[in-house]
């Protein structure tokens, strides 16, 4: 078995955004993580947090989080 590609699909100002776009991906069944430096736990999400997923999943992802953007609005 291969490990799946995994892609950045956006990075957020903080890990707390990042893993509320986590959320939405979860509730739509597109499995993802969220990366963030956060030095050791000293500063968190220094450089921002990103949320990846598998290549083949990053278009139908792109699509739920934009399609939840809209609902918002």
């Amino acid at each position: 078995m291969q490990a799946a590609e995994l892609v950045s699909l956006s990075t957020f100002p903080s890990t707390a955004d990042a893993l509320i776009a986590k959320g939405i991906l979860d509730e739509v069944g597109i499995p993802s993580m969220v990366r963030a430096d956060n030095v050791g736990g000293m500063y968190p999400a220094v450089l921002g947090a990103e949320l990846l997923v598998r290549a083949e999943d990053a278009d139908r992802a792109n699509d739920a989080l934009t399609r939840r953007h809209r609902r918002e609005d």
